[in-house]
């Protein structure tokens, strides 16, 4: 199983970028899959989350209003827009998906938390230049 992400880069504050996460290897049209991102010297924390049918998505504070998670599980991908960058938002922003089917999931820590998730992409760097 792998999980790729792509779409990272360098943009000025203000701006916006778009990263995609294909999976490949099996499905994940059941289960909980998120963002996380880690700063240089920090810990991966968490960024968003969206339940198994797109239905429910979750934000940390600091990208409500800014970010977007969406999932198109016809195309096996998760996808995170970003929007009004800023430079506390440089870091590697890692994609996650739980290997457990999460349909009937209701809690919300079961999403924020990052040991919730089995499988985990291999990082894309997202650099805001001020």
């Amino acid at each position: 199983v792998q999980l790729q992400a792509s779409g990272g880069g360098l943009v000025q504050a203000g701006g916006s970028l778009r990263l995609s996460c294909a999976a490949h290897g099996r499905t994940f049209n059941n289960n909980a899959m998120g963002w996380f991102r880690q700063a240089p010297g920090k810990e991966r924390d968490f960024v968003a989350a969206v339940n198994w049918s797109g239905g429910a998505t979750y934000y940390a504070d600091s990208v409500k209003g800014r970010f977007t998670i969406s999932r198109d599980n016809a195309k096996n991908t998760l996808y995170l827009q970003m929007n009004s960058l800023k430079p506390e938002d440089t870091a590697v922003y890692y994609c996650a998906a739980d290997a457990t089917n999460t349909r009937y999931r209701s809690n919300t820590s079961g999403y924020t938390n990052k040991r919730s998730y089995d499988f985990w992409g291999q990082g894309t760097l997202v650099t805001v230049s001020s």
